[in-house]
């Protein structure tokens, strides 16, 4: 049996590390005696699948994990008592929002997530700037980002990545869709050129959705919603 689990990273806990965060993971699952299967070999590690890596300083409302359990295990992913549990094994500001019943054929958090949405708010991000910002870089045929990679300066063309930009209803928030196949845009070098000279360690940057596309149909990983219904698998 797979379980996909859905959960918070908010506050603080912002700052602790994707590697670090893993370890947490690890940690609490055994807390809760989930049987999780581990790998064979010298050195076994428990079979867990991590989505794409929050970049550290960054929040997120929609944060996934893949957990494989040993074979025969006999779980009821939409027991509360079950969600409870984990929330209260894990640090302060992970909250475990949903947890449902992978399929065995899905792809991996990594293979399958194609794009994620994020908020961008903070000093230099405002009403009148946000809308300014958004048409001139979606109309660009071209936004070139420096990027150091390995050491090395890189000019990139970023303009592919953006699927879509703008405010927020309250217009306080820069809203923005991004390609994460590939090499991704990270959100603050997207609001680097949105709003040139802006200091991005002052952001307040939050991953709201990741999203998949099977069959032309673009959705949520692991809807909310499916938290007041039985969670029949990835994504439905």
């Amino acid at each position: 049996m797979k379980l996909r689990l859905r959960y918070t990273k908010l506050g603080k806990v912002r700052f602790v590390s994707h590697r670090d965060g893993a370890r947490l993971w690890e940690r609490a699952l055994r807390r809760v005696a989930l049987p999780v299967a581990y790998t064979e070999g010298f050195t076994p590690r428990p079979k867990l699948g991590f989505g794409l890596a929050l970049p550290t300083g960054a929040e997120s409302v929609a944060e996934y994990l893949d957990v494989d359990l040993v074979k025969g295990a006999a779980i009821d992913p939409s027991d509360p008592s079950l969600v409870e549990a984990c929330s209260a094994a894990l640090p302060l500001g992970i909250d475990v929002a949903l947890i449902a019943e992978r399929d065995a054929a899905a792809l991996s958090l990594q293979e399958d997530v194609t794009s994620t949405t994020w908020e961008l708010s903070g000093p230099g991000i405002e009403s009148g700037l946000i809308d300014q910002a958004s048409e001139r870089l979606l109309d660009a045929d071209e936004v070139l980002v420096d990027r150091v990679r390995k050491g090395r300066s890189n000019i990139d063309d970023v303009r592919p990545l953006i699927v879509s930009l703008g405010g927020d209803p309250g217009g306080s928030r820069l809203v923005a869709e991004l390609v994460t196949v590939g090499r991704a845009l990270r959100p603050t070098e997207l609001a680097s050129v949105a709003f040139p000279g802006i200091d991005t360690l002052e952001l307040r940057v939050l991953r709201t959705h990741q999203w998949i596309e099977n069959d032309g149909e673009k959705r949520e990983v692991l809807p909310l919603a499916l938290a007041t219904a039985p969670a029949p698998g990835v994504g439905t």
